[in-house]
């Protein structure tokens, strides 16, 4: 019997080296490069300098200026800004806006992104409504004002709002929500399918492949999956919604106070009525303004600069836990 010869295996081809470090360092770039790369440092640093001086300032202004009744009592007529109240109505009103309209958004923002991601049939409305999302986003908030006069001055929307033998006028919180939750609707969207466009296609597949449907499959899978992508998109509409001046003016009045409508039932009677909020109370309070009452502007911009910072350390807190978790790997 011949003896069988066994061949070693082949040598291993040698591991190609991967550079840790950059090939090409800042030293040798030309002249026009570094003073590109210069500017670039300089108008990063100044946009820094001019966000902290806003925030400074409204910060030494607002603790000087802020006192506890401020947020406790409503506005008043007075010759003094010692007698003419607080913010109270402003600040609640703020917080209605703020429930209302993300209350509105976040659901709709959701089921758009997730049709356009999962379903997106036709195309042809598919394309539209990426279209429209996107012209939305780009639509001063005041056009959106005026788009809404036109819609709750309707007699067919006259029990969201204030009317009078026939006359409906059109200011309410009901009416103000609606066109703001507009305004946050293409931040939910865009956020949200960012969220379901990260998770891999393998993951969907597995969840087919146990029998699962795509609606069953998106309901257990893939929006808990995109939830902090989702509570990102809800917390930027939001803030969005507490920051908007022209809607604020246009469509729940430029009064300092509430004005439910008489003879409704709570709550309805408030939101059915007109209001105001820090936006709008910082506008007339200012020294531009009716008002003319600025320790009142600065104290009320403190508020509302601080429900902004909470925010975004919010959206910034879940985006770090959803690092820690960990992302797909494809």
């Amino acid at each position: 019997m011949e003896s069988s010869v066994v061949t070693p295996p082949p040598p291993a081809p040698p591991e190609s080296k991967v550079p840790t470090k950059a090939v090409e360092g800042s030293a040798t770039w030309s002249l026009v490069d570094r003073l590109g790369l210069a500017f670039c440092w300089f108008l990063g640093l100044l946009f820094c300098a001019i966000a902290a001086a806003i925030v400074i300032y409204l910060l030494i202004q607002g603790i000087k200026f802020l006192k506890l009744s401020e947020l406790t009592t409503p506005a008043a007529a007075g010759f003094t800004e010692g007698e003419s109240g607080g913010f109270s109505d402003a600040f609640v009103g703020t917080l209605i806006l703020g429930v209302m309209g993300i209350s509105m958004a976040l659901p709709i923002g959701v089921a758009i992104a997730v049709w356009l991601v999962e379903y997106g049939r036709p195309r042809a409305l598919a394309r539209i409504t990426e279209m429209t999302i996107e012209a939305i986003a780009g639509i001063p908030s005041i056009v959106l004002a005026l788009f809404g006069t036109v819609i709750f001055t309707s007699t067919a929307l006259g029990f969201l709002s204030r009317s009078n033998e026939g006359v409906v006028f059109g200011r309410s919180f009901f009416a103000a929500s609606s066109m703001l939750a507009l305004e946050a609707l293409p931040l939910v969207v865009a956020s949200t399918r960012e969220g379901l466009n990260a998770i891999p296609r393998h993951v969907r597949e597995a969840s087919y492949a146990v029998g699962k449907t795509k609606a069953a499959t998106t309901r257990r899978i893939l929006l808990p999956t995109a939830r902090p992508q989702i509570a990102t998109g809800g917390m930027l509409g939001l803030g969005r919604i507490i920051g908007d001046t022209a809607i604020i003016v246009v469509l729940l009045g430029a009064t300092q106070n509430f004005s439910p409508v008489e003879g409704a039932p709570f709550p309805l009677d408030y939101l059915r009525g007109a209001g105001t909020s820090l936006t709008n109370f910082v506008y007339e309070a200012s020294p531009t303004g009716n008002l003319n009452q600025p320790q009142k502007a600065y104290a009320a911009a403190f508020v509302l600069l601080l429900m902004v910072l909470a925010l975004n350390a919010a959206t910034d807190l879940v985006h770090r836990r959803a690092r820690k978790v960990g992302t797909w790997s494809h």
